[in-house]
């Protein structure tokens, strides 16, 4: 058994057998997809810190490769100290910035979501006033080794939120030319693994 290892974490909507696809950039590793069920930063806070503290216990050292939603509900659950390195692919950096977004594109105000609690804006996109309040309350502390990787049409978070955000926790940033925030075509993903693997050791 390895004294290491890797460990991916999906963002919404996504799978944790993507796993497989960094295993091979990581053969002294022994590779996790971490399969969380919550749906909300709160309940994220307690299950990765459950997660965490039980992998801590079986290796001394932990790298962590977290997508979009997944990343920002790592940075908000206090576990940074277990975790060695990380890789972060089109993280939401800023979700209170992003939330705002959806609310002036719906044209929804603060008073408006207050007094309904709960305003559906899309077939699967519910915003809340619960959900906006928590992330006021929290703010992302993360202090662990990142490098991040951005594509240059993001239509989540925008490339001022994310330069700020590297250049806050010292990450190093990478953008790709015409790049999206899913990472799915064959240029993309072979761009993405070139890019983790550069920064492997």
């Amino acid at each position: 058994m390895s004294n290491k290892a890797l460990v991916y974490i999906h963002g919404k909507g996504g799978t944790a057998s993507d796993s497989a696809y960094f295993k091979p950039l990581f053969p002294e590793y022994d590779t996790y997809g971490f399969d969380y069920k919550s749906e909300n930063p709160w309940e994220a806070e307690s299950e990765y810190k459950e997660y965490f503290a039980e992998l801590s216990e079986k290796y001394s050292s932990i790298t962590v490769i977290a997508s979009s939603l997944g990343a920002y509900f790592l940075m908000i659950s206090d576990v940074g100290s277990v975790i060695k390195k990380a890789f972060f692919i089109s993280p939401i950096v800023n979700m209170e910035r992003l939330i705002q977004d959806m609310m002036e594109r719906a044209d929804i105000s603060d008073e408006d979501l207050k007094t309904q609690k709960h305003i559906r804006i899309s077939a699967d996109e519910i915003l809340s006033w619960e959900y906006l309040t928590w992330v006021r309350k929290h703010p992302v502390a993360w202090k662990v080794p990142t490098y991040i990787l951005y594509g240059e049409k993001d239509n989540f978070q925008a490339i001022e939120t994310m330069t700020e955000f590297a250049k806050a926790i010292n990450a190093e940033l990478t953008v790709m030319p015409n790049g999206e925030h899913w990472f799915h075509t064959d240029e993309q993903i072979e761009f993405r693994l070139n890019w983790i693997y550069r920064f492997i050791k």
